[in-house]
């Protein structure tokens, strides 16, 4: 059943709505995926705050025209699964990593995060990327690391204190 074009441009626009508001992409082929694991894939990508759709290519070159990912228009061919981060920058490169280790035929052809295109073998990097509540944690610690400090340093000549009368009373203690 051909789509109108109507539906044309409802899809269009939907998937720029969501390309406005990602924060990154990635794109592999879903040849050779069996309709489970692809149910599978979109129920995990929901938890994961990741959008899948998979469009033709032609209107996903018009969705993403003029936003972000405007750069992987020329990388857009073949049979195409778009997953749009949502919520954390390396949600979608962390679905797909796993989504790859239990389907050997599936390939990613296209990444971008931040209007930079990235090959496709960088699919590592985005996944290691921290999330937000990762990057929140890894600052608060920076932040208090000089505190802390400072609360030792204070603190130091006093336990030394103490540590001096203790040794000076178990030396008249033995004595």
């Amino acid at each position: 059943m051909a789509l109108t074009m109507e539906k044309k441009e409802a899809i269009i626009a939907d998937i720029a709505n969501i390309a406005n508001s990602a924060h990154s992409a990635v794109a592999f082929n879903y040849k050779g995926i069996a309709s489970n694991d692809m149910n599978a894939l979109r129920c995990q990508a929901r938890k994961e705050g990741v959008h899948l759709q998979v469009v033709k290519n032609t209107l996903a070159k018009r969705a993403v025209s003029g936003t972000n990912f405007e750069c992987m228009q020329d990388s857009l061919t073949g049979s195409l699964v778009l997953a749009f981060s949502l919520e954390d920058p390396g949600a979608a490169a962390r679905l797909v990593k796993d989504f790859l280790k239990e389907h050997k035929g599936v390939e990613v052809q296209v990444i971008s995060i931040g209007g930079k295109l990235l090959a496709a073998n960088e699919l590592d990097t985005l996944a290691k990327m921290p999330t937000k509540d990762q990057a929140i944690s890894m600052l608060m610690s920076v932040m208090k690391a000089p505190v802390t400090k400072l609360v030792r340093t204070l603190a130091e000549p006093h336990a030394k204190l103490v540590r001096t009368v203790a040794a000076v009373r178990d030396a008249k203690e033995s004595a």
